[in-house]
């Protein structure tokens, strides 16, 4: 059996960003599936070029997954129409790298970026084969919900895309239950959607780990240290945290890691100045396989959003990276991973935007170890039953199996 993944985000362990579909396609690999992946020469999390710049896809295979690079601009961090631009070339690289894979059995499409999703589309209507779209994110009613898409033209144009990427699938996964809520609400038949959860390998964190040599490298010591990772971009509300911090400048003991990258980076370096910021270090992106040990020296994690309706239908990957490794999740988000996190009682809920009620839980915490720890624990078992990425693997392979067949 054969499989092709058209995903611009796509991420080995060893790179910054999401690792999701590499652990899925390896899970299918060590299946003897041969698993296909057209990515991005571009990563996605921070802007930067992996590999020359031929127009040739770059051919590599790890751990039994074939990766093919397809040409893409490194300038989607400069501005929403140098980003929009970037998503159109690799509409079109993804193509020509797509068709030089062969024949194969199934087409995945993933979205966002929903152009990708068109690439997967043409390849799957050339092949002849069924096409198997992910819905990851609600694009684009998070971006009207953002005030980013405003053109009433691009928002009609954006929800006719939507809905027929939609209608040609032959089938859809969605990675939260509220995504699954939203289709149906669409009018897309219930049986024509399955839920697959993001969720994580626990086995890849040691929730016992303290991190003392990461603290001493860094100059933690003995700080209390609330770590953020993943992107810096708009939606993720990274001020709410940096006012937080602004309004424990007193608190010489407690110190917050920014772990990541992203277009709004700068601006954020930019108001950590003007705040005079003495306790938060902005970290930069890292890879994957770096995660586990940057968590292990935290006590406690932070996920933030944007305080607006479509954002309480998300399951933050980054939320499950904090349970597996023990930790307590300041939760500045609401909806569907809040109830994950008030059911096992492992971490706090914020209410999304409110730097001062941030600021106070994180004190709390830092003087209640015992208690944060506790909290650590819960997570990490309930994050081992529930949102075990070795179960949803078996999930997906079974869709696959059933939707190619």
């Amino acid at each position: 059996m054969r499989v092709l993944l058209i995903h611009q985000a796509f991420a080995s362990p060893d790179e910054p960003g999401g690792t999701r579909h590499f652990e899925l396609a390896k899970a299918c690999a060590n299946k003897g599936i041969q698993f296909n992946i057209v990515g991005s020469r571009v990563n996605y999390l921070t802007g930067q070029r992996c590999g020359d710049r031929k127009l040739l896809p770059k051919q590599e295979i790890i751990e039994g997954i074939n990766i093919s690079r397809a040409y893409a601009l490194d300038a989607h961090h400069r501005s929403f129409i140098w980003r929009m631009f970037s998503f159109i070339i690799f509409m079109f690289s993804s193509v020509w790298s797509g068709l030089r894979v062969g024949h194969v059995d199934l087409v995945i499409a993933t979205s966002p970026p929903i152009f990708q999703s068109l690439s997967a589309w043409f390849l799957a209507s050339v092949r002849k084969s069924p096409i198997l779209l992910e819905v990851r994110d609600l694009w684009p009613e998070f971006a009207i919900d953002m005030g980013v898409l405003k053109n009433h033209l691009i928002i009609k144009l954006s929800r006719y895309l939507e809905s027929f990427l939609y209608s040609k699938a032959t089938h859809i996964f969605v990675n939260s239950p509220a995504y699954r809520d939203y289709l149906v609400n669409k009018g897309i038949t219930e049986t024509k959607i399955s839920f697959i959860s993001n969720g994580v390998d626990p086995k890849m964190f040691n929730p016992e780990s303290r991190g003392e040599t990461l603290r001493k490298k860094i100059g933690l010591n003995d700080s209390f240290v609330i770590t953020y990772t993943g992107a810096l971009g708009l939606a993720n509300d990274i001020p709410s945290i940096l006012n937080a911090a602004y309004h424990l400048k007193s608190q010489n003991n407690i110190h917050f890691l920014l772990v990541g990258d992203g277009k709004e980076r700068n601006k954020l370096e930019a108001l950590k100045t003007e705040l005079k910021l003495n306790n938060v270090t902005f970290f930069g992106a890292i890879s994957k396989n770096m995660i586990p040990e940057i968590l292990s020296e935290s006590d406690a994690c932070i996920a933030t959003l944007q305080n607006i309706p479509m954002f309480r239908t998300t399951y933050p990957n980054k939320v499950f990276d904090y349970m597996a490794a023990g930790r307590p999740t300041i939760l500045a988000i609401d909806g569907v991973i809040r109830e994950v996190i008030e059911t096992c009682k492992g971490g706090v809920y914020v209410t999304p935007g409110d730097d001062m009620e941030i600021a106070k839980t994180i004190r709390f915490l830092s003087q209640n170890l015992d208690e944060a720890r506790e909290m650590g624990k819960r997570a990490r078992v309930y994050v081992e039953k529930y949102f075990n990425r070795h179960h949803q693997s078996e999930a997906f392979i079974k869709l696959i199996k059933q939707i190619s067949s």
